[in-house]
């Protein structure tokens, strides 16, 4: 049997970019930096960014594992989550271009318990500002669209890659942050809310298709 490996190659892209570009590291590393009381040192910023790296990992595992069947238990099917699902990461990608990632994930009162919690590294930063429901949404809709073990094998080592940039991203947040700037984050943020639109097209056409010919 042939194995397409170009095939694959561009599965795993298409799976890494995606969630890669949905968690949003970099922006996620500029809300733990600026909204910290005190100055946060390197050694704190080790620590909150393996255990967020880890809560988004081992709730991408669940997500992938047990996400389908709930849909399933309430007679949800597959087409209505990729257009919901969709619409999700639409309204997330509309925000990010204006600038306004930091409110699709998390309330404000999420936000001043970043400044008033010990450890942040779990809630607010690993869920929700990291794994919110586009990431759940996309999670789902990736595993739908899975048609072989093969994907799924793929769909887990893009996990494995996006936690890995999460947590370098977070690690290096200090010098990422005084690097970019804020006009330089803003700038990061809009092309990943475009790059975050146009697979939101794609979920949103896709699922209205199968819902169109199973009608």
């Amino acid at each position: 049997m042939d194995i397409n490996y170009y095939t694959y190659l561009q599965t795993l892209l298409h799976f890494t970019i995606g969630l890669i570009t949905i968690l949003n590291p970099i922006a996620a590393a500029a809300i733990m930096i600026s909204s910290s009381s005190s100055e946060v040192t390197q050694g704190e910023i080790n620590i909150i960014s393996k255990k967020a790296a880890m809560t988004v990992l081992f709730a991408s595992l669940v997500t992938i594992l047990l996400g389908n069947g709930i849909f399933e238990l309430f007679g949800i099917n597959t087409s209505s989550i990729m257009v919901i699902g969709g619409v999700i990461l639409l309204i997330m990608s509309i925000n990010m271009v204006q600038g306004k990632r930091a409110e699709t994930n998390h309330s404000r009162e999420e936000s001043e318990a970043i400044i008033s919690k010990e450890d942040i590294s779990v809630i607010p930063i690993g869920i929700p500002i990291l794994f919110g429901p586009g990431v759940i949404s996309t999670l789902i809709i990736f595993k739908t669209k899975s048609i072989d073990i093969m994907d799924m094998v793929l769909l887990v080592i893009s996990i494995l890659i996006s936690v890995a940039l999460v947590y370098l991203t977070l690690k290096n947040a200090i010098f990422l942050t005084k690097l970019l700037g804020v006009t330089g984050i803003k700038i990061m943020t809009r092309i990943m809310g475009l790059i975050v639109g146009a697979i939101a097209s794609q979920f949103i056409i896709y699922g209205i298709k199968m819902l169109w010919a199973s009608a």
